[in-house]
């Protein structure tokens, strides 16, 4: 997946996790809700002037909005846990206990 996908989906999820519209980003950053809608669905990416206001908006860190790992591909996704697994047997019971609390 390309980094502009990436940082749109991010920038989605923290805009969701505040409770915010697009409408409403877009008031608080000064731009179109059109444009709020093609940086989160990764065709523009956005000036760092915009990015600095949104970063600021949704109060996170800029380091944190580009932790986006966790978007990546379900495939992908499956082989970094089984890479972190075997890193770190000991701790394949937690990992089961903790996945499965997920699920049910």
């Amino acid at each position: 997946m390309d980094y502009k996908k990436l940082l749109g989906k991010r920038i989605k999820e923290l805009r969701k996790r505040k409770g915010l519209t697009q409408e409403k980003l877009a008031e608080l950053v000064n731009l179109e809700p059109a444009s709020i809608c093609n940086i989160e669905n990764g065709y523009n990416y956005p000036s760092f002037q915009n990015l600095e206001k949104i970063i600021s908006i949704l109060n996170v860190s800029f380091i944190n909005v580009f932790k986006f790992t966790h978007l990546n591909e379900k495939k992908e996704l499956l082989t970094e846990i089984n890479s972190m697994l075997n890193l770190s047997p000991e701790k394949i019971q937690d990992a089961y206990k903790v996945v499965k609390a997920l699920i049910e």
